[in-house]
């Protein structure tokens, strides 16, 4: 099956999206993610699916439903952005982080990967584990690095959530129990953001899981 990305210009109202889906559903698409802009009087529909076979017959269907304004094939994001990298915490130790990701991950990317890097600055410890959690429901991660000074509590619990369900998980040598949790515990923020990418780009000899539970 081969990779698809649509996006469409629909009439704001009830019924578009099942319109379309259902669409999809009898071509036997496989739909992997589906992401709504609304509008007044039109609201944008992003698709991505897995399909066998010709996309024409696909996108004129498409068409042909009432309400639909323009149907178009996009790249997908994959192909774009490719993974993401999402670095969160104190604003100065994510700025640091984030320095030496962009870097890594510009070394990368011009070589044919995709890596980009998502930035939050944010405190809190309920505020931090619902980041961390919500993290995990984002496309394309691959892995999240906590950048600070003091994490512990609820955010350790949301950090074994997210590895759990196969996210890693890269936190800096600081105070509290998430570096425990932490697939990988680096000193140095530049060096975190360089790893972080190393960690996930296929163009790099890096491998995570043999430095599991390391510090550095």
């Amino acid at each position: 099956m081969t990779a698809h990305a649509i996006l469409t210009t629909v009439s704001d109202r009830p019924g578009m999206l099942y319109g379309l889906s259902k669409v999809l559903a009898d071509h036997e698409a496989d739909v992997k993610y589906v992401d709504i802009h609304p509008g007044d009087p039109h609201s944008e529909i992003y698709f991505e699916f897995m399909l066998d076979g010709s996309i024409d017959a696909v996108l004129a269907d498409l068409r042909e439903v009432s309400g639909v304004a323009t149907v178009a094939e996009t790249p997908t994001f994959g192909k774009i952005y490719g993974k993401r990298i999402i670095v969160m915490g104190g604003g100065a130790q994510v700025g640091m982080v984030a320095m030496g990701a962009i870097a890594e991950a510009d070394r990368h990317n011009i070589r044919g990967e995709r890596i980009s890097i998502d930035t939050i600055p944010l405190v809190g410890e309920h505020e931090l584990a619902a980041a961390v959690r919500a993290t995990a429901r984002l496309p394309r991660v691959k892995l999240l690095v906590l950048a600070g000074s003091i994490m512990g509590g609820e955010i350790t619990q949301a950090v074994e959530e997210v590895r759990r369900n196969g996210l890693q998980v890269i936190s800096l040598n600081m105070a509290g129990s998430v570096p425990d949790a932490a697939d990988l515990v680096v000193s140095d923020p530049v060096q975190a953001g360089v790893m972080a990418v190393m960690a996930v780009a296929e163009t790099a000899k890096f491998d995570l899981m043999r430095q599991l539970k390391r510090r550095y």
